[in-house]
């Protein structure tokens, strides 16, 4: 083993590997010769835009920080790749159908994204999903185009498959999928009393199981779905009702962000046996839903991590058009059109959450050349010469007299034998001593597990003005792993690593994991010292269910946005569309029964009793009263 060198000048390109940027970005994000995050949120086909510019203009109409980005051109493109991907494995198999892709609205709720959507969606009738009655109304009402779907998915009451039925009215290709075999006698019933034929499909559970952390939605065990016993019931019960012909549709889904293409191959096979089958029973099946699963690639390691997927989204198409058309035509049955409820591969990629980083701690902190202790005692006497006597043969057992030594010191403390001064010299050698010792395993390529630690425990804390809980739950409840990284300085080397602490008052609101090429998460980020100026970080790809699905741990609701359009005619080549303000205080309380007016009151009645008690004064009193009330109107997170 080598000592390590003297750093070596620094480049961009270093800070692109050590980001892994290349892989995860998917020509979306790069950086440029400045050392910045660029995005091109049409690829090649359009310029790219500094996200710290954006960052810089947002600042300057008012916005503060926690701040979420959504680039939107890059959410038109996602949609027209997804639906160019299956046209071109639709022409290269002469595939006998089309593809009418859905998008489940549950995956990002948000009237601009989901209106965003269908824009870009019309040239290829790209419908909606919905799982619930409030995702139907609102589809309902936004859903124009008579050739696009709409999915009922979902248990289903009456008022809902009425609902979905007032839309068949208007015309509307409303499909109302069965997930439990009750609900076909409801769906018969609404339909008598509103004399309309209703559109129905019917999902199936898989023998297939899915794979990964979402595997438990999919397979025999699934929440929703027929068996296939249950199947036949169905089937019958349609006939009996005169709508044997209403059974348009066969579904099944194999899980949210499935990594493995086997896994899916296999599924869509068994889902196409089912539709051949169906089909010769007599009802008049025209589509099959392959429903979700396509993942995203957020490591970038193009892997069967859980933050990963192990194939294209042409691969994808491709396998999903072959092996349908291959069943059916084994079958002798005419191809479907195929439909897939892809939100995540659509969404996750358009929006960007940017956070500011206010603090660091540094687990030692101490700096500058160490000299020989004073303090005589026989603990540093020992832990000093380990400490000089660090040399390129020895790192590890180097590390292990000291980790002795240190854990010595701290049993004879605990005993009342050492005082804090002889304590406080010890401790600061073995994290002298650790520091030199991770020197000495610097681009090596073996480095034992116990050093892998030591590094972790090494880490600086960053603190960064965010909630971990609103704004990347999936992190926290699934150890879902999203790019991360410094969106400027990188012409510069990192030289800290560190892990992200947010501002909540929970232990838990931390981003202790962090994406890495070649295993399943590491446990520090690269990051570079604070040097007084501004410092943000950049949080990609977090389109995908954490806008929705954050919920209002310490109240903090939902963050400041801007949403970019690229614009050739600007000097800058895009321009902020619009902004709109993260959730108020005032707000934000309303949801849990606390109202504006009712908390001015109660303040109100406070400071009239501290003014008739000669502790405030009457001017004083309503200067801080003012105060209060204008606060409840402000952002809920730090304005640093």
């Amino acid at each position: 083993m080598q000592q390590a060198t003297e750093p070596t000048e620094w480049s961009v390109d270093e800070a692109k590997e050590l980001y892994g940027i290349s892989r995860w970005g998917m020509r979306y994000f790069d950086v440029n010769a400045k050392g910045q995050v660029v995005v091109a949120p049409l690829k090649e086909q359009g310029g790219t835009v500094a996200i710290l510019d954006v960052v810089n203009e947002a600042v300057e109409q008012g916005l503060h920080f926690p701040m979420l980005i959504r680039f939107h051109d890059l959410l038109r493109n996602r949609v027209e790749r997804i639906n160019a991907a299956f046209s071109e494995a639709i022409e290269k198999f002469e595939y006998r159908s089309v593809y009418r892709g859905v998008y489940p609205i549950k995956v990002n709720q948000l009237r601009e994204v989901v209106e965003e959507i269908l824009d870009a969606g019309k040239p290829f009738h790209h419908g909606l999903e919905v799982g619930s009655k409030p995702e139907l109304y609102a589809a309902l009402a936004f859903h124009n185009d008579l050739e696009s779907l709409i999915i009922c998915n979902g248990y289903k009451d009456q008022q809902y498959i009425r609902t979905a039925l007032l839309g068949r009215k208007l015309g509307k290709k409303i499909i109302l999928v069965i997930e439990k075999l009750e609900e076909v006698a409801n769906v018969i019933q609404v339909a008598r009393e509103l004399q309309v034929d209703p559109l129905v499909g019917i999902r199936v559970k898989l023998m297939s199981g899915g794979k990964g952390k979402w595997e438990k939605s999919s397979g025999e065990d699934a929440k929703f779905g027929l068996s296939t016993q249950e199947i036949i019931s169905a089937s019958n019960m349609l006939k009996e009702a005169g709508l044997a012909a209403s059974l348009k549709m066969i579904h099944f889904h194999v899980g949210s962000q499935v990594p493995d293409i086997l896994t899916i191959k296999k599924a869509v096979r068994e889902g196409a046996m089912f539709f051949a089958k169906m089909h010769k029973l007599g009802h008049e099946l025209e589509y099959i839903d392959v429903g979700g699963g396509l993942g995203v690639d957020y490591d970038g390691s193009r892997t069967t991590f859980h933050s990963s997927i192990n194939y294209s989204l042409n691969e994808y198409a491709r396998d999903i058009v072959y092996n349908i058309m291959d069943v059916c035509d084994s079958q002798g049955v005419a191809h479907p059109v195929i439909i897939s409820e892809s939100g995540r591969a659509l969404v996750a990629h358009h929006s960007v959450l940017v956070v500011n980083v206010f603090g660091q701690i540094k687990k030692m902190p101490y700096e500058g050349e160490l000299i020989e202790p004073e303090k005589t005692h026989k603990l540093v006497d020992e832990a000093w010469y380990t400490y000089t006597n660090i040399n390129a043969e020895n790192p590890l057992e180097a590390y292990h007299d000291a980790m002795h030594y240190r854990e010595e010191t701290q049993t004879r403390f605990e005993l009342g034998l050492i005082d804090l001064e002889v304590k406080a010299v010890v401790e600061n050698l073995f994290w002298r001593t650790c520091s030199r010792i991770l020197e000495f395993y610097k681009g090596e390529e073996y480095i034992p597990d116990e050093i892998v630690e030591l590094e972790s425990k090494f880490s600086d804390q960053y603190h960064c003005n965010f909630s971990v809980f609103q704004s990347l739950l999936d992190h926290w409840g699934y150890g879902q792993l999203f790019p991360i990284m410094p969106l400027h300085r990188l012409d510069e080397e990192p030289q800290r690593k560190g892990i992200l602490a947010d501002i909540t008052c929970d232990s838990d609101g931390m981003v202790s994991k962090f994406i890495n090429l070649y295993e399943e998460g590491v446990p520090t980020l690269p990051l570079h010292d604070l040097n007084g100026s501004p410092y943000y970080l950049g949080i990609f790809m977090t389109g995908a269910y954490q806008d929705i699905m954050g919920d209002l741990h310490n109240l903090f609701g939902r963050v400041n946005e801007a949403h970019v359009f690229l614009d050739e005619g600007e000097d800058s080549g895009y321009y902020i569309e619009e902004t709109i303000e993260g959730t108020t205080m005032e707000k934000v309380l309303s949801l849990v029964q606390y109202t504006e007016t009712d908390l001015a009151r109660k303040m109100k009645k406070q400071f009239d009793r501290a003014i008739k008690q000669e502790r405030l004064k009457p001017n004083e009193g309503m200067r801080l009263l003012a105060e209060y009330e204008k606060g409840l109107k402000g952002y809920t997170y730090l304005n640093l």
